[in-house]
């Protein structure tokens, strides 16, 4: 930042010579060398005010200086224009706005136009940049001093009114306000400013604090670089799953493509039958068209006989009525006859049945007979070892019995045809048995009214054994529901996956068109920014080599002034001695002629 030598600003007349003196014409040189090689940053500096805002500026803007600011109308309509561009920020209330609002509306109309305010210097710093602006207003000491006053307000209203424009016209022209490098020119104009002043630590902090910020905002570039090629590489796998995902739906487009020929093949097919069909009902509806006109044609006809017939001399309703008579007859008669005809089967059915059913009779009673035997076999093999209870009645057949079935074929009852020996000899065996039954059948009782007992309890476990069913039932309806559910939500998730893939894959391609722009932007700020690394090692070579330049001709310069100082006190030492040598002799005259 810094182009010349030495710690601060002189003054032009700090080298000037106290008098004249013959080698005056080398002195002025030699101060003019001096005075250029420190007063440098102070004309750079001017030179960098002058270019921001040249004093033209001052001509362009006319409104305020044709105004009288002394009007309260006037007054009210450039404080509504300062208070619209200061908004919400600072807020100026009328008539006499707060001192401290006045300053705070200075320093942010400057901070907006690059000019920052010292808080030391507030009010100098603030004259000579309305200076090197080119303000047509005036503006004194006094009423920097006293903002809030009457007499002071009219002027500071005027200034602001003037920099309000200024600034609305600043940020409209200057293209420089919405690059990305506003921070390096506000870090050059702060610097500039700060070493105008003199203050060079302040110039040491602020290039540390641009160069550490820098430093930071790269970082945050590299690391957003990389964060967004990952975000890419993230975005390419999932581009790639979802293009083996597309290449699968494809194929399965491809499939229903095929089904859908296949279908369409299908509907043709049917269309051409029903076309067919279609021409065959049209054909019928003809057919029955001429049907149709055929029975009304026969129908005009029967009328046509019908009215023949009335109109002939016998009487046609007697006749029909006669032979109405006649076939009844003969109907009756032919059922007669089929009726005999039935009896007669029926009468030669029942005989074959008897016949039948005597066989049927032999064959049991020969089976009866032969169980009969078997039983008192059985009876005599086994009769020693039971025991009868029930008052000691035996409930089988004795061996002693002898008895068998036998049939009469001329019987005209069932006790003729089986004979009434069974009577005697079957029957209290048969009384027997039928005690014993009912013996049984009392034990049967008991265990049925025990089985009774606990037919509550088998029912209640009946209706637990239901209710679990049922229960059962609703679980089971119920994970069918879920089931269903279930369904519906993969149908709707895969409309939402699908529905999620496009969007990924628009997101995707939009990302993408981002990073070839950002991979662009890069590779424009890069050569941007080598471009202005090559210029400034250009210019700081230049000034290296000029303030080279400089400093061996302010050594020459210095290295001469020296000789010239040596020289001058040489010949004033030796004019002194003269003078001192010619005092002393004037001294001893005077006193040798007194």
């Amino acid at each position: 930042m810094r182009r010349g030598g030495g710690g601060g600003r002189l003054p032009k007349s700090s080298l000037a010579p106290s008098e004249a003196t013959p080698g005056a014409g080398g002195l002025d040189a030699i101060c003019r060398n001096l005075d250029y090689a420190f007063n440098r940053r102070d004309s750079d500096a001017a030179s960098l005010c002058s270019s921001r805002a040249p004093s033209s500026i001052g001509v362009g803007i006319g409104i305020a200086a044709s105004s009288n600011f002394s009007d309260r109308a006037t007054q009210a309509a450039a404080l509504r224009d300062v208070n619209a561009f200061l908004h919400p920020v600072i807020n100026l209330r009328p008539p006499l706005p707060p001192a401290r609002d006045i300053v705070a509306a200075f320093r942010y109309i400057f901070d907006r136009l690059g000019y920052p305010l010292q808080d030391k210097d507030f009010e100098d710093d603030l004259l000579y940049a309305l200076r090197l602006l080119g303000c047509p207003h005036k503006l004194t000491r006094s009423a920097l001093k006293a903002p809030g006053t009457p007499h002071s307000w009219p002027p500071l209203l005027s200034v602001l009114y003037w920099l309000t424009h200024l600034a609305n016209i600043t940020a409209d022209d200057d293209p420089a306000s919405s690059s990305p490098f506003s921070d390096l020119l506000a870090y050059t104009i702060q610097g500039y400013s700060d070493f105008i002043s003199g203050n060079d630590d302040a110039v040491a902090a602020l290039d540390e604090e641009y160069v550490n910020k820098a430093r930071t905002n790269c970082e945050e570039a590299i690391q957003a670089t990389q964060a967004l090629e990952k975000e890419a590489q993230e975005i390419e796998e999932k581009r790639i799953k979802l293009t083996s995902r597309r290449e699968t739906l494809e194929a399965q487009k491809t499939a229903l493509a095929q089904d859908v020929n296949k279908f369409q093949s299908v509907v043709e097919t049917w269309s051409t039958k029903v076309s067919q069909k279609e021409e065959a009902v049209a054909n019928l509806r003809k057919e029955l068209d001429a049907k149709a006109m055929d029975a009304q044609r026969l129908a005009a006809e029967n009328q046509d006989l019908s009215k023949k017939v009335v109109a002939q001399a016998v009487n046609v309703r007697d006749i029909d009525r006669i032979d109405r008579e006649i076939q009844l007859l003969e109907n009756d008669i032919a059922k007669l006859q089929n009726e005999s005809a039935t009896l007669e089967d029926k009468g030669w059915e029942l005989d074959a049945a008897l016949v039948t059913k005597f066989e049927e009779l032999d064959r049991i009673v020969d089976k009866c007979n032969q169980a009969l035997k078997k039983h008192s076999c059985l009876r005599e093999s086994s009769i020693d070892d039971v025991e009868v209870e029930d008052a000691g009645r035996d409930l089988t057949l004795k061996p002693s019995i002898d008895f068998q079935y036998s049939l009469n074929a001329k019987g005209s009852s069932p006790a003729e045809l089986l004979g009434f020996s069974y009577k005697t000899k079957l029957k209290p065996v048969l009384k027997a048995y039928a005690e014993e039954t009912k013996r049984i059948s009392a034990s049967k009782i008991d265990e049925s009214v025990n089985l009774q007992k606990q037919l509550p309890e088998n029912v209640k476990i009946l209706e637990e054994k239901k209710n679990n069913i049922s229960s059962l039932q609703d679980k089971n309806d119920e994970m069918a529901a879920r089931l269903n559910t279930l369904e519906h939500e993969i149908e709707n998730d895969s409309s939402r996956c699908s529905t999620d893939a496009r969007q990924m894959k628009n997101e995707l391609e939009r990302k993408e068109h981002l990073l070839s722009i950002v991979e662009q932007e890069a590779a424009d700020f890069l050569n941007n920014a080598e471009q202005r690394l090559q210029d400034a090692l250009r210019k700081s070579n230049e000034e290296t080599e000029a303030c080279a330049c400089e400093l061996l001709e302010l050594l020459e310069s210095v290295a001469e002034y020296r000789e010239f100082m040596e020289a001058l006190i040489a010949q004033r030492k030796k004019g002194l001695n003269e003078t001192a040598d010619c005092i002393a002799s004037l001294a001893s005259k005077n006193l040798s002629s007194g």
